[in-house]
């Protein structure tokens, strides 16, 4: 299913009510009105239907939980899921709760900031007028910079908006995979494991979708992207 499908699935579940559906009103599957069209060529490249993909998707994880209620109860009594975003950076997969995630946005220009103090900080974006910091992950995480893996699909560089404690904060990634409910004991298991002794930041190393994924330590990531701004 393409993303413009599962949009459209979306909002034919309930959410045009709180979704504004502009791709079918005035973008590429309507009279293509829209201004933004000249500058973004498809509505998928738009932060518009970016932030509204996002919102799905998170609204469609939260669905299929509802769905395993069917199920017999005895069966699901104990069935708790965690949602988390999927992303790449360079060769490795990692995945974050998506509480603390605002948006997925398409790549911007960074503007570099003179006599910057951290090496983590990459400079500033213009996100919807606003100038947002702007951090590069792979030093926080201290991943290899120089690494890249795809599944030889075309993939589009996104940007992540982060809920920070002192404001929002952009950090850009390689590809982003798409939330995903995993149950609580693939997580607990993944937490006790003791694989991820040595990594920083991440709570647990688990299997998904034949991946190594690194799951984040939300808490802690938030708290050095505070330091790094500081």
């Amino acid at each position: 299913m393409s993303s413009s499908d599962s949009l459209d699935t979306g909002l034919a579940l309930g959410d045009s009510r709180a979704i504004d559906d502009c791709w079918n009103r005035i973008g590429i599957h309507g009279d293509k009105s829209c201004p933004l069209l000249a500058d973004h060529i498809h509505c998928r490249n738009c932060s518009v239907y970016s932030a509204a993909a996002t919102r799905l998707l998170d609204r469609y994880a939260l669905q299929q939980e509802d769905l395993h209620g069917i199920a017999p109860a005895q069966a699901q009594a104990d069935v708790v899921t965690r949602s988390l975003l999927m992303f790449r950076l360079g060769e490795e997969w990692l995945g974050i709760a998506t509480r603390c995630l605002v948006e997925v946005t398409p790549m911007q220009p960074i503007h570099s900031l003179p006599h910057q103090r951290s090496r983590a900080l990459l400079g500033v974006a213009n996100v919807r007028g606003a100038l947002v910091a702007c951090l590069s992950l792979v030093e926080l995480l201290g991943l290899d910079s120089t690494g890249s893996s795809s599944s030889g699909a075309r993939v589009m560089p996104r940007m992540l908006i982060i809920a920070a404690q002192d404001g929002p904060v952009v950090v850009p990634v390689d590809e982003v995979d798409g939330i995903h409910a995993i149950d609580e004991r693939t997580l607990k298991a993944a937490s006790t494991s003791g694989t991820q002794a040595s990594a920083r930041y991440t709570q647990g190393v688990l299997q998904f979708k034949g991946r190594s994924l690194r799951w984040l330590d939300e808490a802690q990531l938030l708290s050095a992207v505070t330091r790094s701004l500081t």
